[in-house]
């Protein structure tokens, strides 16, 4: 659930005076917003040429003023409400009225994304093979540009639902943003790109759904889908529910571990396995900083955005976080050499550590 640039960190900056992203962060993000965002397609459309070149800006004020220049030739050019939503707007509130005027241009562009099935098809009457071949071939240009269409208006219309229920999710309308993000995962039930069920997860703990959470995990924890520390920590978290308030290492040693204790310190052990950097943000020994926009899978950044916003439902079990500083460490006399042999996960890379120290100020 990363945060907004305008309503978040730019707050932070203010605040601190100090830069809460990095430039290989803030550079990633561009990236991603011209793959998103733009398409070839988009040539001979001055507002989105503005916005290709909005995206690549290294200065907000001129990315925001580039937005406005788009919105003047296009009222309803989606991807500069964007950005003015997610840098633009002063607080959450100002964001979700930006992205719900994108959801209604967005929504209507996509009504109007032509679809590569309605191209007619190369005639075959003709008896030149060359006009056949020139045909065939604008064909294939036509139909692949319109699929790149299609990809880009439907990225947009994905990405501004789910912000406006993390909008919601923010503003506290809990019961909205969850059926939001229902919504879009059975709408869209193949992309995964955007991590909304992660989103979800985080939303129904707050709500203390716990049923709902582990329904969430018996679909998503699968052996053949990746793993994250969202899915491994909210699995040893709904486990050490059971049995939290109730661990006493003392009375442990007396009489060995019960069934349901055995398996919330395997959960924790394997969530540990998958990212190790995770306890000690949620034991608050290591300090916490705001996460980057970008995280790299079990490395020091995915830790970070974990702990940071999920630190509130570990406290709010008893005994969770007991739990958790009795057991973590015994991970590594499973795996004492993690970076040669992991037990249920591949051996932790050593390369994670220069990936972070671009992605997390002061590292």
């Amino acid at each position: 659930m990363s945060l907004f640039r305008g309503c978040e960190y730019n707050r932070l900056t203010m605040a601190t005076k100090k830069e809460p992203l990095t430039f290989y962060d803030m550079n990633l993000s561009a990236q991603d917003h011209q793959t998103f965002f733009t398409c070839d397609g988009d040539q001979g459309h001055k507002d989105m040429e503005i916005m290709l070149t909005a995206w690549r800006e290294r200065d907000p004020e001129v990315r925001i003023r580039s937005a406005y220049k788009a919105l003047e030739l296009n009222p309803d050019c989606a991807p500069a409400l964007i950005l003015l939503a997610e840098e633009e707007a002063k607080t959450v509130w100002e964001a979700e009225k930006f992205f719900l005027t994108a959801l209604r241009a967005a929504e209507s562009q996509y009504r109007r994304s032509p679809s590569s099935q309605s191209l007619s098809s190369p005639s075959s009457s003709s008896s030149s093979s060359s006009f056949l071949t020139n045909s065939s071939s604008n064909h294939y240009q036509q139909s692949t540009s319109i699929d790149a269409q299609n990809r880009r208006d439907l990225n947009v219309l994905i990405y501004i639902r789910r912000r406006l229920a993390m909008c919601a999710r923010k503003l506290g309308k809990l019961r909205e943003s969850i059926k939001m993000m229902r919504d879009l995962i059975k709408e869209f039930p193949m992309m995964n790109l955007f991590n909304i069920h992660e989103n979800l997860i985080e939303a129904l703990l707050e709500m203390n759904a716990y049923a709902d959470v582990q329904a969430l995990l018996a679909k998503y924890d699968d052996i053949n889908l990746p793993k994250s520390a969202t899915i491994c920590y909210t699995s040893a978290l709904l486990k050490s529910r059971n049995i939290g308030e109730k661990f006493s290492p003392d009375s442990v040693v007396k009489r060995g571990l019960s069934m349901a204790e055995m398996n919330a310190v395997e959960a924790i052990h394997r969530a540990v396995e998958f990212n190790p950097h995770v306890p000690k943000y949620l034991l608050e020994t290591k300090k916490l900083i705001f996460p980057p926009e970008h995280i790299l899978k079990r490395g020091d950044s995915e830790a970070i955005a974990y702990a940071f916003f999920h630190l509130s439902h570990w406290k709010r079990i008893d005994g969770a976080l007991n739990l958790l500083d009795c057991t973590w460490k015994g991970t590594f006399r499973i795996i004492p050499f993690p970076l040669e042999k992991g037990h249920l996960f591949h051996p932790y890379l050593t390369c994670t550590e220069c990936t972070d120290r671009e992605l997390l100020p002061g590292l």
